[in-house]
Formats: structure tokens, C-alpha cells, sequence
């Protein structure tokens, strides 16, 4: 536990896998925590689990993708919790089995939409009243695909490749405000529905699931959502104070840079 300063975090893509592992340590970690997703059942049953931990919980069904909805999400949170976020976790995402050649331009455009746009759009809308209180921090969940180009994953590794972008301008921009933004890098991580989906597309075009790559990392097994969720965790607390601008693989050591 790092004693954080109580505080309000919002954590979107919140109902499922990466988002809700983070959720629920940031609820355990003292945070009030504001969830946002487009899965509301999804959203109700981990607001459940975080209001155990004895923090007060918002949930917000909103599509990150569309600034207005993000805009009415953030107000809502500030009225409902009392005060504006000073942690953002952008952890919402999609992403396609495809490439260049069978990838649809509605399919790019999409990812692109969420995964980019929807980090930009938060924040966009969260960041100003973190310059205001002069302090804050930002993680955006990327990928190892956004350090490495991947075979079969044009517009996931185009996205994720954006986001570590963005990660050190805003980094270099809010530093004198106070504001610390990194990233983290999964690799294979089980137990989430983008990992399902991606299993089911690479089986259906006759390429391997994870289960089937573990020989290849070399701690020797999946990572999991809590093992992301442990290292923002550090990223936002004090004991990483000295950090911005960086993008921290968790990858079991398949990828080193």
C-alpha cells in the first residue's frame, strides 16, 4: 500500500480486465473512484466491489470516443464526488486481429477512435482542473505493440504507438503544473475480453491464442490484470515522484525496450 493522499480517480474502460483491476486497487489505495465504460452491468458489479473497500464510487456509462459524452461524465463526477479528478486512468480499449490487407477502414477508424481519441479526450476535458490544483497524474495504458510494430495488428499498433506519443508531449507540457503523465505497456495479459476477442480472431484466421505463446516469454506464463494494475499503482503514488514521460513494460520480459 502506498498511503496515497486521498483523492478522486477516474478510471475508464473500468467493467472488465485491465480497467477494473485498477479500479479496485485504487479503491483499496483510498481513492474515491469515478468508473467510466460503456458496460453499465459491467460497471455496477466492480462499483460493488470497490464500495467494500469503504471509498465512495461513481459510475458513468459514457463512450470515451465522443467528447460531449466525456464532458457531461466529467461534470457529473466532480457534482456527485465532490471534487474535480486529480488521477486519470486511461485504460479503455479495442483492437483487431487484421493487417494492412483485410483490416476495413471502419475497423481503423474505430480504434482509432477510442483508443486515441478517447485518451484525448480525456484528457482534454480532465486536465485543466489538474493545472488549476497544480498537481495531478495521468497513466495511459498502452501496449508493447506501441513499441514494437506486430504482425496482424495495423491499427492496434498504430494506436498504441500514438498513445506513447502523446504520453511524453503532455508529459513535457505538465510538468511545470505539477502533472506527472506515464504509461504502461502490457503484453500478453489473460483474463480480459480484449484478450478473448483476440484469441478468437487469431484462431478463426489459423494463427495461435496466448496459451499458445507462453514459450515464448520468459518469466514463463500470462501476465494478469492485477500485475498491470500493481505498477500504475506505483506510477501514481509519491514513490514515483520522480517519473514522467515514461512507458513501463509489463511484459514478463518479452520485450526490454
Amino acid at each position: 500500500m502506498y498511503g496515497y493522499k486521498k483523492g478522486v480517480a477516474v478510471v475508464t474502460g473500468a467493467a472488465n480486465g485491465i480497467g477494473r483491476a485498477i479500479a479496485l486497487r485504487l479503491a483499496d489505495e483510498g481513492c474515491a473512484v469515478s468508473l467510466w465504460d460503456v458496460d453499465g452491468a459491467g460497471l455496477e458489479a466492480v462499483a460493488a466491489q470497490c464500495r467494500s473497500a469503504g471509498v465512495a464510487v461513481d459510475t458513468r456509462v459514457v463512450d470515451v470516443g465522443a467528447l460531449p459524452a466525456v464532458r457531461e461524465a466529467a461534470a457529473a463526477t466532480t457534482a456527485v464526488l465532490g471534487e474535480a479528478p486529480r488521477i486519470l486512468v486511461n485504460a479503455a480499449g479495442i483492437g483487431q486481429v487484421a493487417s494492412i490487407l483485410d483490416g476495413s477502414p471502419e475497423e481503423f477508424d474505430e480504434t482509432m477512435r477510442v483508443n486515441v481519441r478517447g485518451t484525448y479526450n480525456c484528457c482534454h476535458v480532465l486536465l485543466p482542473a489538474m493545472t488549476a490544483q497544480r498537481g495531478g497524474n495521468v497513466v495511459n495504458i498502452a501496449s508493447w505493440f506501441g513499441k514494437s510494430g506486430r504482425p496482424m495488428s495495423l491499427a492496434y499498433c498504430a494506436s498504441k504507438f500514438a498513445l506513447i506519443g502523446m504520453t511524453q508531449s503532455m508529459a513535457l507540457d505538465l510538468a511545470r503544473d505539477g502533472i506527472r503523465v506515464n504509461a504502461v505497456c502490457p503484453g500478453t495479459i489473460t483474463d480480459t475480453r480484449m484478450r478473448e476477442a483476440a484469441d478468437r480472431q487469431a484462431v478463426a484466421k489459423g494463427l495461435p491464442p496466448a496459451t499458445e505463446r507462453v514459450h515464448m516469454i520468459p518469466l514463463a506464463r500470462l501476465g494478469t490484470p492485477g500485475d498491470v494494475a500493481n505498477v500504475v499503482a506505483f506510477l501514481i503514488s509519491e514513490q514515483a515522484s520522480y517519473m514522467t514521460g515514461q512507458s513501463i513494460n509489463v511484459t514478463g520480459g518479452l520485450w526490454m525496450n
